[in-house]
């Protein structure tokens, strides 16, 4: 099983949980998580395909009453 986790250029990156057993396959979703605006890095390991995904934080709401 890949790590689920990574750090890379910096940046840390999740796991998705599948583990993609075509290069193709791993690249089709690729996209998909793009269209969503993540960044994706796509790690072969043993001929098995892991992507790693990350987000960053947009829009912070917060909930409660202004301190006085």
């Amino acid at each position: 099983m890949p790590d689920i986790s990574k750090i890379i250029t910096g940046k840390k990156f999740m796991w998705d949980g599948v583990v993609y057993e075509s290069k193709k396959e791993a690249e089709d979703t690729m996209q998909k998580y793009k269209k969503d605006k993540f960044e994706v890095e796509l790690i072969e390991e043993e001929g098995k395909h892991f992507l790693y995904t990350r987000r960053a934080v947009t829009d912070i709401v917060v909930e409660g009453e202004t301190p006085p």
